[in-house]
This record gives C-alpha cells, sequence and structure tokens, in this order.
C-alpha cells in the first residue's frame, strides 16, 4: 500500500512537472532567425499536417523540436485544423501563437494590381514577374488559358477587371485571373442592366469593346463621358470610328511607339480608319468608369475630339471646328 502511494504521488509529480514543461514552452516567445524584414515567412501546403507544419517552419527559421510543437497541438485538440496559405511572424511569437495562428487561418497578404489600359499581354507578363504567385499558367497560351478557366470566348482582351487583388502567398495565378474575370462579368452585367437603352450595342460584349476605346482614348477624368459621347454618336450616324489607339492594337509587336500614316491605310481587323463599327475585341482591359461611361454617355452633338496636350481635349461639332483644334493644338495631327 505504501508502494503503491509513493508511484501514485511519483506519477502525479510527473504529470504536474510535464504540465508545467509545456505551458512553459507553449507561452515562452520563441527564438527566431529572421529575415532583413524583422519576420519569418513560411508557406503551408494544403494538406500539411501539424508535423509536417513544425517542420517547415522550423527549416525557415522558427526555432524549436518540431515534435513537442506537434504534441503541444494534439494535447490541446489543434492538431486537425490546420490551414493552407503563407504566414509571418515577428519576435515574441510563442508557440501558441503559432497553433492559434496555424488553425485560425491568419495568413499574411500581398496584392496584385491590374491598372485600367493595359492590355492582356501586359496583364500576363506582369502576374509572371510577380515573385509572391505559383505561376501555373507559365507558358500556356492565351487559348490554353482560357481553356484552364472555363471561359468560352476566344479572345482573352477585355475579360479581366483591373483592380487590386490581395492573395496569400504563393495562391496560384489562375485564381487570381478566375477573380479578375468574375468581376468584369459581374460589374459588366450590372451597368448593362443600367444601360441607356439607346446605346447602340447588341450586347454587353460590344459594350466592353467600346469601353476599351474609350478607356485609351481619355486623357482626363472629367472628358471621358464626352469622348464616350463622340463613339456613340459616330457610331448612330454609320461614321468611322478612326480612332488611333485601335490601330495601334492591330499592328501588336510592330508597333514601335509612333504611328504614321501607312499605319493608317494598313488594313487590320482593328484598323477603325478602314473598317466600319467596332473593332472585334476590346483593345485593353477598361476599369468601371469607361464601362459606365460607354452604356450611359451624355448627350452631345460631339463628333470630333482632339487632345490639347495637357491630357484634356477640345470637342467639336463639325470638322471645319475640329480642323480650326487640330491646327491649333497639334499642327497635322487627328482627333
Amino acid at each position: 500500500m505504501r508502494l503503491f502511494k509513493r508511484l501514485l504521488l511519483l506519477c502525479l509529480l510527473a504529470a504536474i512537472g510535464f504540465s508545467g514543461w509545456m505551458a512553459w514552452f507553449a507561452f515562452a516567445a520563441v527564438p527566431l532567425k529572421v529575415n532583413p524584414r524583422g519576420a519569418v515567412d513560411f508557406d503551408i501546403r494544403p494538406g500539411l499536417g501539424l508535423k509536417g507544419a513544425a517542420s517547415v517552419m522550423v527549416a525557415t527559421g522558427v526555432d524549436f523540436m518540431p515534435w513537442q510543437f506537434a504534441l503541444l497541438g494534439r494535447l490541446a485538440g489543434m492538431d486537425r485544423n490546420i490551414k493552407a496559405g503563407s504566414y509571418e511572424v515577428v519576435a515574441g511569437v510563442t508557440p501558441w501563437d503559432l497553433l492559434q495562428k496555424l488553425t485560425l487561418g491568419d495568413v499574411t497578404q500581398t496584392e496584385l494590381v491590374l491598372v485600367e489600359g493595359r492590355t492582356f499581354r501586359q496583364f500576363r507578363a506582369q502576374i509572371d514577374a510577380h515573385a509572391d504567385l505559383r505561376h501555373d499558367t507559365m507558358g500556356l497560351s492565351d487559348a490554353e488559358l482560357l481553356q484552364r478557366l472555363g471561359i468560352a470566348d476566344a479572345h482573352p482582351e477585355g475579360l479581366f477587371f483591373p483592380d487590386t487583388y490581395l492573395f496569400a502567398k504563393q495562391s496560384s495565378d489562375l485564381a487570381i485571373l478566375a477573380r479578375a474575370h468574375e468581376a468584369m462579368q459581374r460589374r459588366l452585367a450590372a451597368e448593362w442592366d443600367k444601360r441607356d437603352t439607346s446605346v447602340p450595342y447588341k450586347s454587353p460584349y460590344q459594350a466592353l469593346i467600346m469601353a476599351s476605346i474609350v478607356e485609351k482614348e481619355t486623357g482626363l477624368e472629367a472628358d471621358r463621358g464626352k469622348v464616350a459621347s463622340v463613339f456613340v454618336n459616330r457610331l448612330r450616324r454609320g461614321m468611322l470610328l478612326q480612332t488611333d489607339p485601335t490601330v495601334i492594337y492591330g499592328m501588336g509587336l510592330t508597333f514601335d511607339g509612333n504611328i504614321r500614316k501607312r499605319d493608317l491605310t494598313a488594313d487590320t481587323p482593328w484598323n477603325t480608319y478602314t473598317r466600319a463599327g467596332l473593332p472585334p475585341t476590346p483593345i485593353a482591359m477598361p476599369g468601371l468608369a469607361s464601362i459606365q461611361a460607354a452604356l450611359r454617355p451624355p448627350a452631345t452633338d460631339f463628333l470630333y475630339f482632339v487632345a490639347r496636350g495637357d491630357g484634356s481635349s477640345v470637342f467639336s461639332r463639325t470638322l471645319e471646328e475640329h480642323n480650326r483644334a487640330v491646327t491649333r493644338y497639334q499642327r497635322g495631327g487627328r482627333g
């Protein structure tokens, strides 16, 4: 009986000692081998368990025994709730803090800024150069990329909404493009429902084409509506749109920064000097303001405009007025 009591006492003391040891480990700051920003960054892949996550943290600069961290998680009942993502920890973090981060999914985020007026080719180059993305689209043709995204359109231009996208590090670039495409579809549909029913478009896609032209032709926010009205008025009258950005788009990689008279007469599907109506696709990624301007342009009788050189434009009702404006502001330029 006395021996049993001693063994029971030893077990109790061992349990108390173990509990104290684990509590000390759980709430003591962990030594870190930090990067120049004073932090440790690590990525937890989907399906990685607690022990694997502990090994990843140790490999990236968190100084503890992986088995001890895994044991703490099991004892706390938190070993089955690890969330994948990118994490960042700084000095003073404890193992308990780390468990909370991993189970709550307290991931770090970075961003990708897709700017209005850029082309899809420029979008792809920007995405390919982003160090925090997983590049699942690298090497895919545009057609293959659209197929991977489940997009039926044959041409990607204009289909992705320019915005700031936040994401966990090492997210797939396909996921970002899927979000951008869904955002464009949602916003375009909402604006189409609110359109001026007199606008001369047969579909939301045609409105998107016009919005891309307005985006490329607008130098000053205050002029956006009037720019849209010029092109809408021209469409209604059956006039050629005669807009340089469509010609430049049709030139592709041969464009060297200058547009010449011979370029205006060289026929391509996007040359609005040689072909009537809208071009076959958008020529850039338009922002919301350009979509709204294309679908609800102000009522004007303007048919021409020319840049002043300071970002603003002069709008004219007749060719004679326009020619005078060209002479004054560009001397041989085009509107």
